[in-house]
């Protein structure tokens, strides 16, 4: 039989029985169960926890989680000791009590450690079993050490070994519980895996407890014990330390629940962070402080052609040319080692590397921040290869010439500004050349436009030849180009001069039309000729203007002279502009005779003009000037409208009716408006089309398909066309039977020198007879002499004018002369 004896409160004496019994408080082994299950629960929680902390959180919830679950074990083997009752007194050690507690927390943090790591390893596992299982059973049978009774404590060997077994079992399944759930915290039904983990963890940890109770057997002293401690209701104390462990454990839930709603909430948020950048265009990459890719977007993938897997672990340098690699890597070390941010926070433009090796231009803002001790470094890269085409094609319309390419008058002046500052600097000589293309206006008025444009292009590529690299050749507009030639020499400004004019000495071909152009060249010197961009680029203009007047295609320096010479043209421009305002140009007539008969049988018309200050200004002067100014076209129509409107004035008078002579220049005649103009003009005046005779020059009838139909449609009008100065131009003499031509007009050089040149002599005589053989009539022009005369009549010329006959008159003047009938002197 076994015996139990209550001693009453205070009492602190016991006598020797010889049966000592004992018993469980069942109530109190089902909460030792119970707080097992529980604490190996919130293991299972902590587990997780710890497994996805970093750093100092990490340290703060392994340590945690190692106190509250060696406590928990603590706790339910404390209970369980207090269930157990002898029938003897017992009270327990506190020092002993308290020392039992260390191993339960030491082998619960070496546990929680364990599962933290990244693998679970076969040897690892067992060794922390082990290490577990010795913690789990010195803490019990310390704790039955702290036990103070009448009586001692023998164990059974078989029990006692099984007892280490269970431990080292539990131990071992616990750990693969705990790492199998720390690591899979997002499988499906999860919660259930917890929970069936922690009863299996909880009844292994209680049968640990239990056999080794069970392999105690106790042994009554033969004499009386004096017990020291006082004595009291283990019921009471196992309840109040089960209740003390529930709220430790709550707390421990409480704490894991609000770090899940963190991370939850914490989750949310990265995936609202990560669905931003995964929508971005731009590439978003994350590294670490040597370089490695640890976040790598959509926009990156596509920017760079790789997938995330192909660059996740791999160096920055997988993306950047291989010439900037080492300076990339000394700006991390360098940032690294001093902190100092010359990149960090800004935006520059740099070179990408894409998959497939080309380069291409990005813009790239680079962050950095500190997360547990290490650096990290964030970039977004932006594909700006279309926002450098479209600043190039801006710096294109802005800066360069849309057809050659070229730098235009803006580029220009910002190096010309930059060569000014170091020549004054340095005292080094600058050299501009001003290029005019002699002859281009008639390229580009008779082949058109397209034809001008290509030979511009063939200019400038010439003009980039004869020059070196660090000079700038500007197309300023139309047909005129700049050179700038910095830190030269008058010398070398010469060599490239003279080489520019030797190369246009060979014609350019272009879609198998042969073309010729020649180019007149001024040249300007700094600090000689000017300090400023206007200056020198006016007195190279002005020292081209000197290379035309004196025949073209040839160089020129400037000199201080030149500039009255402009002054005077510019002058003679102004007034030439309000010549027509007012009224200061007039008409002279000068006759036409029939050569055999004498008979008066039309007039030219001859402008002239009369400056209220100049005086009388010579057609030479200021025709040329109307023709390079565009003003000959206002000026032609109406020289054409007051002599249609003199001759009809005329014929109204009842003098006989006679043709009467034009002049068209070139550039009326490619207006579109021509026909019509002429049409307008003979219906406001009222005179007959077949009175008006139109001089044309060969120039003009070289465009043939403009020509043809332009003279075609004034053929049917009923006007007399003429060729002026025939024999002087340079084109073919096909068009003699192409184009509707009434009259050749031999030019005054000829017929002066018909005594004097024999060679001038046979080219009137072969221009009368290739004429006639054409069914043409001929005027020469410049008949001075009767024995000019004779010879015209001679060679059965049909119609002359010159100074023999008149000079141009004026309208009043020759009103006179047809009443005089001033013709009987050849009679």
């Amino acid at each position: 039989m076994v015996g139990f004896i209550l001693l009453p409160k205070g009492r602190n004496k016991i006598y020797y029985m010889e049966i000592i019994s004992s018993t469980y408080h069942l109530p109190l082994v089902l909460l030792s169960i119970i707080i097992a299950i529980i604490d190996s629960f919130a293991a299972l929680d902590l587990g997780i926890r710890i497994n996805k902390a970093k750093g100092f959180a990490r340290f703060i919830w392994l340590f945690g989680g190692a106190f509250a679950m060696g406590m928990g074990i603590w706790s339910m083997h404390f209970i369980a000791m207090l269930a157990f009752h002898l029938s003897i007194p017992v009270t327990y050690n506190l020092t002993w009590v308290i020392v039992s507690i260390i191993p339960a927390i030491i082998s619960s943090g070496l546990a929680l450690h364990i599962v933290s790591r990244p693998s679970l390893g076969t040897a690892s596992v067992i060794l922390g079993s082990l290490f577990i299982a010795t913690g789990i059973v010195s803490m019990h049978y310390i704790g039955m050490e702290a036990m103070e009774m009448g009586a001692s404590i023998e164990y059974n060997p078989f029990l006692w070994v099984l007892s280490v077994i269970i431990a080292f079992f539990a131990s071992l399944i616990a750990l693969y519980l705990l790492f199998d759930v720390s690591q899979n915290p997002k499988t499906p039904r999860i919660w259930w895996r917890k929970a069936g983990s922690a009863l299996i963890m909880g009844i292994a940890i209680s049968s640990m407890h239990y056999t080794g109770m069970a392999a105690a057997k106790f042994k009554p002293h033969h004499h009386q014990l004096s017990l020291s401690g006082p004595t009291f209701d283990s019921t009471l104390l196992a309840y109040s330390i089960g209740i003390g462990m529930l709220i430790i454990l709550g707390m421990v839930f409480i704490s894991t629940f609000i770090e899940k709603r963190f991370e939850s909430q914490s989750i949310e948020s990265e995936r609202k962070f990560r669905s931003v950048i995964e929508s971005a265009n731009d590439a978003i990459i994350l590294a670490d402080s040597k370089g490695a890719i640890i976040s790598w977007n959509k926009g990156a993938q596509f920017i760079f052609g790789y997938q995330d897997k192909e660059v996740l672990g791999k160096k920055l340098q997988i993306i950047i040319p291989e010439r900037f690699r080492e300076a990339h890597q000394k700006g991390m070390k360098r940032y690294l080692s001093t902190g100092e941010p010359r990149v960090i926070g800004k935006t520059v433009e740099l070179q990408g590397l894409r998959k497939d090796g080309d380069e291409f231009p990005i813009e790239l803002s680079l962050a950095t921040w500190q997360e547990e001790g290490n650096f990290y470094f964030s970039s977004i890269i932006r594909d700006i290869t279309e926002r450098k085409q479209a600043e190039e094609k801006i710096n294109q319309m802005v800066y360069r010439d849309h057809l050659t390419g070229l730098p235009n008058r803006h580029l220009l002046n910002d190096r010309l500004t930059q060569a000014l500052d170091q020549a004054n600097e340095n005292k080094h000589i600058i050299g501009i050349m001003f290029i005019d293309l002699d002859r281009f206006k008639f390229v580009n008025d008779t082949l058109g436009h397209a034809v001008g444009d290509h030979l511009l292009i063939e200019v400038a590529k010439r003009i980039q030849a004869c020059v070196g690299k660090m000079d700038t050749v500007c197309r300023q507009g139309g047909d005129e180009f700049i050179v700038l030639l910095p830190n030269t020499t008058s010398e070398d400004v010469t060599k490239s001069a003279q080489k520019i004019v030797d190369l246009f000495s060979h014609t350019i071909v272009l879609n198998e039309d042969e073309m010729f152009v020649t180019p007149s060249i001024g040249i300007a010197l700094y600090p000689s000729d000017g300090r400023d961009i206007e200056t020198l680029i006016k007195n190279a203009d002005t020292a081209m203007y000197r290379v035309k007047e004196q025949g073209k295609n040839s160089f020129q320096f400037y000199t201080p002279d030149m500039n009255e010479m402009v002054s005077k043209k510019m002058q003679l421009e102004i007034g030439l502009r309000k010549a027509l305002k007012r009224d200061e140009f007039m008409i002279h007539y000068q006759p036409q005779v029939d050569v055999n008969s004498g008979e008066l049988i039309g007039l030219e018309a001859l402008i002239r003009w009369q400056h209220p200050e100049w005086g009388t200004i010579s057609p030479a002067d200021f025709i040329p000037l109307a023709e390079e100014t565009g003003l000959i076209i206002p000026i032609g129509e109406w020289v054409l409208y007051e002599a249609c409107l003199q001759n009809k004035s005329w014929q109204n008078k009842g003098f006989p009716p006679v043709r009467i002579a034009v002049n068209i220049s070139s550039r009326q005649f490619q207006q579109s408006n021509l026909v019509g103009m002429v049409s307008k003009t003979l219906k406001e005046t009222g005179l007959d089309s077949k009175y008006l005779e139109l001089e044309l020059t060969e120039s003009i009838i070289q465009d043939s398909k403009h020509a043809i139909s332009t003279m075609h449609q004034l053929k049917e009008m009923g006007i007399h066309l003429s060729i002026d100065d025939f024999g002087t131009g340079y084109s073919s003499l096909s068009y003699l039977k192409t184009f509707p031509i009434d009259t050749l007009k031999i030019d005054q050089t000829f017929t002066s020198n018909i005594f004097t040149d024999l060679k001038d002599a046979s080219l009137v005589d072969t221009i009368i007879n290739m004429a006639h053989n054409l069914d043409l009539k001929v005027i020469a022009e410049g008949v001075e002499t009767l024995e000019q005369l004779h010879f015209l009549q001679q060679r059965q010329c049909n119609e002359a004018q010159g100074y023999f006959f008149s000079r141009p008159i004026s309208a009043e003047e020759m009103s006179t002369v047809f009443k005089e009938q001033f013709l009987s002197k050849i009679q």
